[in-house]
């Protein structure tokens, strides 16, 4: 896992030289192993700072050159079939690096016959220095992530926004219109991000950029359609899916350095390390976090688990102070506000973690692949008996949103164009498929990117590469074909399907339904049933008792926030604390202005 940088430009960049060093300087800590930059020309640089994860050698720093000379890489991210690639090719390798095979393959065969065999995460650009061309691609569900912007006859891409500013050629201007977009879904969604001009490269495209800047983009991936089969062999198709994921679990270990796990004491978690353990010679890390509040941790579900397997366990707990301390130092490394509560935690414990590993394996995906979230996949059966909106999406999204569309409207003063612009993006595919896919293509088209951005800030900030092999592409190729929907999502019984009929999602989800049905069965091989059997959980934060705290700390945010209604703040208040996600809505609010008064209250360009 890596960071990289680069420039490309129409014309000769003054310093080009110290731009990029400092670009490299701004994300050290996503590779302290290296940091290297290579000045391809007077208009073209890359750089790159390297956490070393395979191939351990100096021969294998970036930027990398090929052999020709051709093509230059600088490449974050892991490909874990690179030596299933490797073999197919003639090439003459100097390094046992994925990143080499990255290099051989384009060489050879070309961007598209890479990316039609990669599977892994990555994102990376690679400059064509016969042909003049540059190519920015990212992997199918953006686990790596991957900002550009084009300013003044100049193309600018990195790891991290902060090192597109780092470049001393941006200016930073704040997109207010990315706050109503971030309070509904905890993050901004694909190209936009909360600075004007500068986006997000989509997951699963590819951009192609010649030497005058034009460009085009390019989609090589798409989630398959769902399988809604009713006749099939129940305990074959658990078997194979069993196989697939230790495969996939078992691909993703590939290391030369240690790797561990997070372990909440959930499905998800406790699946992976379970399969890890029985896949290791060696007793693996396994690390957990909660507070000292009651109910607002799994450490006695996560000690099960470990001492099953024996793992080199540690317990973190924690305090407001220390949930406080780091707050916005972490809002720094994420160049956004924090999108959940819980993404401190989980950025402490992996400074903690990193004493022991460098890899971590985690979680993210189990619940979109296997309809984990209950109340919400349950919502096309609910709106076939109890409609409220006149469509599914508005019924879906007034269900799905975070903070309410009713509660944005009444506080931010600014406008709602990208709440129009994927209400209508989104609104069109779902006319396109059955409501039961709709809510599974979201879930992975949405919602897990922002999770990615959580995963990606919280191990970064440490030097610390996370794995999330649910999102395996292969896997979930096999899993939207292979599985049907009735074994991700399953009714107790028939009469449990018609007694729901008269109720909600809220209240007859994981009463009369298994969400996630076909990892719980698999999981009974492997894990303790009050582990399996345990209502969902998350990763709770205790705001609630912490409210009077976060009044205080809205106070001194809020008052002057050119984005916000302050005339009604003590309505906000009240407001946040009747809300369903009491303390989360005023955490969210505090986050922005935080995060604003970071970035744009000072010149970047120099």
């Amino acid at each position: 896992m890596c960071g990289i940088s680069g420039l490309i430009s129409t014309k000769k960049i003054e310093g080009i030289e110290r731009r990029i060093r400092n670009m490299n300087l701004s994300i050290k800590h996503r590779g302290p192993d290296a940091q290297k930059v290579k000045i391809i020309d007077e208009n073209v640089a890359f750089g790159h700072t390297r956490l070393s994860i395979i191939d351990l050698n100096e021969t294998a720093d970036q930027p990398m050159t090929s052999n020709s000379g051709r093509f230059t890489i600088a490449f974050n991210g892991e490909i874990v079939n690179y030596v299933e690639i490797r073999d197919k090719l003639k090439y003459n390798f100097k390094t046992n690096s994925d990143t080499e095979v990255i290099l051989a393959s384009v060489e050879e065969n070309g961007i598209d016959w890479f990316l039609e065999n990669a599977n892994g995460m990555f994102a990376l650009g690679i400059y064509d220095n016969v042909k003049k061309e540059l190519f920015l691609v990212r992997d199918r569900f953006g686990i790596k992530p991957l900002f550009y912007t084009i300013v003044d006859e100049k193309l600018i891409f990195a790891s991290e926004i902060k090192a597109i500013l780092a470049s001393g050629l941006v200016k930073a201007e704040f997109y207010e219109d990315a706050i109503d977009e971030y309070l509904g879904n905890r993050y901004v969604r694909e190209p936009y991000t909360f600075f004007k001009g500068i986006y997000q490269l989509e997951s699963s495209f590819y951009i192609k950029i010649q030497s005058d800047l034009s460009h085009e983009k390019v989609r090589y991936w798409d989630l398959p359609s769902l399988n809604f089969d009713s006749k099939y062999n129940e305990e074959k198709i658990i078997d194979k899916t069993e196989e697939r994921l230790i495969y996939t679990i078992k691909q993703w270990l590939i290391s030369d350095v240690p790797v561990g796990s997070y372990l909440s004491g959930g499905v998800d978690s406790s699946l992976i390390t379970a399969i890890m353990a029985l896949n290791s010679k060696k007793p693996i890390h396994t690390y957990t976090i909660g507070f000292n509040e009651d109910g607002y941790n799994e450490f006695n579900y996560s000690r099960m688990v470990a001492n099953q397997y024996s793992t080199i366990h540690r317990e973190i707990k924690l305090t407001y102070g220390d949930y406080v301390d780091e707050w916005e130092r972490l809002i720094w490394y994420k160049d956004a506000p924090l999108a959940v509560p819980n993404e401190i935690p989980l950025a402490i414990m992996t400074s903690t973690l990193k004493k022991d590993i460098k890899v971590v394996m985690s979680g993210e995906g189990a619940d979109e692949l296997y309809a984990g979230y209950g109340k919400i996949f349950r919502l096309p059966f609910d709106y076939n008996y109890h409609k409220t909106y006149s469509s599914f999406y508005e019924e879906f999204i007034n269900k799905y949103e975070y903070v309410s569309r009713n509660l944005r409207d009444k506080y931010l003063t600014t406008s709602k164009s990208l709440r129009d612009f994927f209400d209508k993006q989104i609104s069109l595919d779902f006319d396109n498929h059955l409501n039961e896919e709709n809510v599974f293509r979201f879930f992975h088209n949405y919602h897990i990117k922002g999770l990615l951005q959580r995963v990606d800030m919280a191990t970064m900030q440490a030097s610390i590469e996370a794995r999330p092999p649910f999102l395996d592409y292969e896997l979930i190729e096999y899993s939207y074909i292979k599985v049907p929907y009735d074994l991700k999502l399953k009714w107790l019984s028939e009469d449990s399907k018609i007694n729901a009929r008269e109720l909600t999602s809220l209240e007859y989800s994981e009463v009369f339904d298994v969400p996630k049905y076909i990892l719980k069965k698999i999981s009974y091989k492997y894990l303790p049933k009050e582990v399996i059997e345990r209502k969902k959980m998350g990763f709770p934060v205790p705001l609630k008792t912490w409210i009077n705290n976060l009044d205080r700390l809205a106070i001194k945010y809020l008052k002057n926030a050119p984005w916000f209604n302050f005339k009604a703040f003590n309505q906000l208040l009240e407001d946040a604390k009747s809300s369903e996600r009491t303390g989360q809505v005023l955490w969210m609010f505090i986050n922005v202005e935080m995060f604003r008064k970071r970035y744009f209250e000072k010149e970047w360009r120099y």
